[in-house]
């Protein structure tokens, strides 16, 4: 079996006129999976041996499958789901359910009831009063708090049996992604020749082993793929865990409500748009991100400081950002942003972007991988001006990107992506990425203003291929479009606007 990182050099040489400079091959292996616990997963792996590194991930994957029959709330099936319809019984249940539950005890007494696996009650409401167009009022919101004061179970960790209380909407959302990545992280990691492992679920991530991973956690208010974060750490044995309420919540009035709700309160989190928190626990990290996301910022600075090895930062509405006193410890390497060039007449117009919404088809199967995908900009003599995503897994099947990957040089000169850094960020919807382009070439200045090719192409290991293009007259001039979808892209929407609409 070849060692991953000969197997690296040896796409390099191949390149022709492409440098190491020009493709940031990352000589780790990367795995990508959809609908895993209603997001995406990401597994990186340094390992002796592709065998090695393939094994870890499937060990991984593994684990996840295991604890989601145990603690999901959305599979009826579930051991969780299955406890929650007995009533006033003490009932035996396994080592990682009763550790879970536990956690939330503790996590509501530490928080002061900012964080409650009732918090569904609320939730509920404000879906209901949506979808009736309408606020929820003062007196459903008061009688869901109550609802989600009461005591929801009893543990006996002697005998390990739960007794569940009351009919309270029970989920365990808050950290149980986060806990779930550090099972699975560590049972990579012990699978055998391996060094170090990122699992990334949904934004919540964990590194483990002898591995320093860059993190770019996502800015909330532009969170395409390739956007640019607010912060880049560099994490070594430590977890990340971003909530926010970016990408999900209730639309009432024209107006966007989160879907994180403060227990104590019962309304949405207003003050800060984002929390990001590293601590040497992911279970600890997950659960504080959401924690903050409703707390006073002083109660989470509180908090925070009284947790050795924790770390936060947050963003406000207003866009400040709050960061706890050792935060820039995490951050020893800034990029600095390109410089802004002046755009010369007949350029693009610098109030327009373009937003490149994809939607990978929905495949049932848990063991499904994510296919290659490129998705770049082309000008009207064909030449590469721009890559927005590059996406894979294993160097030697790139070449299947035929028409990303056809010319060295023009391939070479187009690619700027960034591909090996993990992103934190709220939890995204399985399969659905955005991307975006301002209508800079890859040097950062601005192309002419006039028709240009869009091409999304897409290769799946062992099976199919895919090519979508469309072209679109970049003239200042809002423009939308519909690109049908295939076997491996559910579809596809271009889509030219002024900025900050």
């Amino acid at each position: 079996m070849k060692n991953i990182t000969a197997l690296a050099a040896l796409v390099l040489l191949g390149l022709g006129s492409a440098s190491s400079k020009s493709l940031k091959i990352d000589p780790r292996l990367t795995f990508h999976r959809e609908n895993i616990l209603g997001t995406s997963l990401e597994v990186k792996v340094a390992a002796a041996t592709e065998e090695d590194a393939e094994r870890a991930e499937s060990a991984a994957v593994d684990e996840i499958e295991r604890l989601s029959n145990i603690l999901s709330g959305y599979n009826p099936a579930s051991e969780f789901s299955r406890w929650t319809r007995t009533s006033h019984q003490a009932v035996p249940v396994s080592p990682e359910l009763l550790e879970v539950l536990n956690l939330f005890d503790t996590w509501r007494d530490r928080t002061g009831g900012a964080l409650d696996a009732s918090a569904e009650t609320i939730g509920r409401v404000w879906k209901t009063a949506a979808a009736e167009g309408r606020m929820p009022t003062r007196a459903e919101l008061d009688a869901a708090v109550r609802t989600v004061r009461q005591a929801h179970w009893k543990l006996d960790p002697a005998q390990r049996t739960a007794e569940h209380l009351d009919d309270a909407p029970l989920m365990l959302n808050s950290f149980t992604k986060s806990y779930i990545v550090d099972r699975a992280a560590g049972v990579a990691l012990k699978s055998g020749g391996v060094r170090g492992v990122v699992v990334n679920i949904g934004g919540d991530l964990a590194v483990r082993g002898a591995m320093v991973e860059p993190v770019g956690i996502a800015d909330p208010k532009s969170d395409a793929e390739n956007a640019d974060p607010i912060a880049r750490l560099s994490i070594r044995d430590r977890a990340v865990a971003t909530s926010g309420d970016y990408r999900r919540g209730v639309e009432i009035g024209g107006s966007h409500y989160s879907h994180i709700v403060d227990p104590r309160t019962g309304l949405t989190a207003q003050e800060v748009i984002s929390s990001t928190v590293v601590a040497p626990v992911a279970a600890d990290a997950g659960a504080l991100a959401t924690a903050f996301s409703v707390m006073a910022p002083a109660e989470s600075a509180k908090l925070a400081a009284s947790m050795p090895g924790v770390d936060y930062l947050l963003v406000k509405k207003d866009g400040t950002r709050l960061m706890s006193r050792n935060w820039n410890r995490l951050a020893p390497q800034f990029v600095p942003q390109a410089a802004k060039s002046a755009a010369a007449p007949g350029s693009w117009d610098a109030s327009m972007e373009l937003t490149v919404a994809v939607e990978i088809a929905r495949i049932d199967d848990f063991r499904s991988r994510r296919p290659y995908l490129a998705v770049w900009i082309e000008d009207q003599d064909k030449f590469p001006v721009k890559t927005l995503a590059l996406w894979y897994e294993k160097p030697r099947w790139l070449p299947e990107l035929k028409q990303w990957y056809r010319d060295d040089r023009m391939r070479s000169m187009a690619e700027g992506t960034d591909i090996s850094k993990s992103i934190s960020s709220a939890t995204r919807s399985p399969g659905k990425y955005t991307l975006k382009w301002d209508g800079k070439d890859n040097a950062g200045k601005p192309v002419k203003a006039g028709k240009y090719n869009v091409l999304i192409e897409v290769a799946r290991e062992h099976g199919t291929y895919q090519l979508m293009h469309q072209e679109i007259d970049f003239t200042g001039t809002p423009k939308q479009s519909q690109l049908p979808g295939n076997t491996e892209i559910a579809g596809a929407t271009l889509d030219y606007h002024k900025l900050g609409r």
